[in-house]
C-alpha cells in the first residue's frame, strides 16, 4: 500500500490522523511485504540534516509521521498544517492495542536488559491474551543480528515494534527488512518500551495539552536533554530560518 507522500523540508511526509494511520495498519497487515512506520521531531530533523543513510531511511518509510511542536512551527514555517500531532507515545500504544484486537502477534524490541520483560508484562496485564510472541532488549552486537532475526522469524509475529534510539532504530529496520518473513509492520519507537514499562513517566495531562511534556521530561533528565532541548532545538531553528532564506532566494 502507497500512501501520498508531502514534501516537507528534505523530508516525504504522510499528512494523515490517527484513524487513517489505523486504517493502513489494516491494509499493511494484508500485503505481501513489510511496511514500516517512522516519527519525525525536532531532535530527528536535526539528524536527518547530517545524516544520509538517515534521512534514506525516513524517506523510505511506508508513514513518516509527525511528531512533537517543533515540528508544527517547522509545518507553519513551510505553510503547511498537520491534520493531528502523531507523537509516537501516544500512537504507538494504540497501534498495539489495534493489533491485540485483529489477532496480531507482536514482538518488542528495545530498552536495556530486564525492561523488555516488563513491557511485556505491562502490556499482558493491560490486554489479557495479548499475543506478544518474543522480546528482545535493544542491547546487541552486530554480530548477534543474524540470531536476532532468525528469532524474529521463528516467532511468527507481525507486529514488530523496536526501541533503541535515534537512528539506530530506522536503520536497524531499514537495512534488514528484507529478511523478515512474517513482519507486516515495523514501527521505529524511542522510548516507547521504557514508557509502558513505567521505567519513564509521561508528563501530566495538563503540561501534554499546553505541549509542553518536553519540559517535563527535561526536569526528570536535564543531563541527558539539556543538549537535545536546548542546543538542539537552536540548531532546528537555525535550519528552518536557512531553509527559508534559499526558498525566498531561489524563488
Amino acid at each position: 500500500m502507497v500512501l501520498k507522500k508531502t514534501p516537507f523540508y528534505n523530508l516525504l511526509v504522510n499528512n494523515i490522523n490517527t484513524r487513517e494511520c489505523l486504517a493502513a495498519c489494516n491494509a499493511f497487515y494484508l500485503s505481501d511485504t513489510i511496511n514500516t512506520i517512522s516519527f519525525i521531531n525536532a531532535h530527528c530533523f536535526n539528524i536527518a540534516q547530517k545524516n544520509q543513510e538517515y534521512l534514506s531511511a525516513l524517506n523510505h518509510s511506508s508513514l513518516l509521521l509527525n511528531d512533537g511542536v517543533g515540528i508544527d512551527i517547522a509545518a507553519s514555517f513551510a505553510r503547511m498544517k498537520f491534520k493531528e500531532n502523531m507523537n509516537g507515545t501516544d500512537l504507538i500504544p494504540k497501534i498495539i492495542k489495534h493489533a491485540y484486537e485483529s489477532g496480531k502477534s507482536i514482538y518488542l524490541m528495545g530498552g536495556v536488559p530486564g525492561i523488555i520483560e516488563q513491557t511485556k508484562t505491562a502490556l499482558e496485564k493491560k490486554y489479557p491474551g495479548i499475543k506478544i510472541s518474543g522480546t528482545q532488549n535493544g542491547y546487541f552486537k552486530k554480530e548477534d543480528n543474524p540470531a536476532v532475526l532468525e528469532n524474529i522469524n521463528n516467532s511468527g509475529a507481525e507486529l514488530l515494534i523496536v526501541g533503541m534510539g535515534v537512528p539506530r532504530q530506522e536503520l536497524w529496520i531499514h537495512e534488514h527488512k528484507t529478511a523478515f518473513k512474517n513482519i507486516k509492520i515495523a514501527v521505529a519507537g524511542g522510548a516507547i518500551v521504557d514508557f509502558i514499562a513505567g521505567k519513564v513517566k509521561r508528563a501530566p495531562l495538563w503540561m501534554q495539552k499546553l505541549k509542553i511534556e518536553w519540559l517535563f521530561r527535561f526536569i526528570n533528565e536535564p543531563k541527558r536533554l539539556f543538549k537535545r532541548y536546548f542546543i538542539g532545538n537552536m540548531v532546528f531553528f537555525m535550519h528552518l530560518i536557512s531553509y527559508k532564506l534559499r526558498k525566498s532566494k531561489n524563488a
